[in-house]
């Protein structure tokens, strides 16, 4: 197995390349703006960095979000060319479990905790897992406020939006952005669900077509 992952479902753009049995290499960059310039780039680098080419891949693996809109759909677009091009398989996986396989791996075990990103408008993605790392709950997007009542505790929380709304959660766990060299673990370990490559928004983009325009005649 040759397995090429990929997620820009957050600010970070990540990419990694796994063969079975670990990371032969990976690149991140934080930067919100620039997901289009970035990606392929960082595609092209990890596999230089690793003396391997594109027909060296037997899979290809995609953060599925939830995320913004606009960045979201680049690397969905992205692998879905790469696997119809090379003729490969694409792997999905929830971005949110994605963290939380990140953050199970960074710590002790310990008791249920929260995965919370931002989503805007003062909200956030979010989905509840238990110390091992399997989902509970979500997910779902709503203010940080309201993470507390529909999980019935208040509970650590690891990606960006506990650092955004630390009033409401316990404490900040890493990691903060989903890292391409977890979700290739996940799905190597198939460690969370297995998904089609196909965008998790949860809501309605930002942009909408424009509404046709009212009459002024009487």
């Amino acid at each position: 197995m040759l397995l090429l992952a990929m997620d820009t479902s957050t600010p970070a753009v990540t990419v990694a390349l796994r063969d079975g049995e670990r990371v032969l290499a990976q690149a991140t960059t934080v930067d919100p703006r620039r997901h289009t310039e970035l990606l392929m780039p960082l595609v092209t680098s990890v596999l230089a960095d690793a003396g391997a080419g594109r027909s060296d891949l037997t899979d290809i693996a995609v953060g599925v979000g939830p995320g913004p809109f606009t960045g979201l759909r680049v690397g969905l677009a992205a692998a879905r060319t790469m696997g119809a091009v090379l003729g490969l398989p694409v792997h999905g996986v929830c971005g949110l479990d994605v963290v939380a396989y990140g953050a199970v791996a960074a710590r002790a075990p310990g008791g249920a905790f929260v995965v919370a990103t931002d989503a805007r408008r003062r909200e956030v993605y979010w989905a509840a897992y238990d110390s091992s790392g399997c989902r509970t709950a979500g997910p779902q997007v709503g203010s940080a406020a309201t993470v507390a009542a529909e999980v019935g505790a208040v509970l650590p929380a690891a990606g960006a939006g506990a650092r955004l709304y630390p009033d409401a959660f316990e404490r900040a766990l890493e990691p903060e952005y989903p890292a391409a060299a977890d979700l290739a673990a996940v799905v190597v370990e198939k460690a969370a669900e297995i998904l089609p490559p196909d965008p998790l928004y949860l809501r309605r983009p930002d942009a909408t077509p424009p509404a046709a325009r009212k009459s002024v005649l009487t």
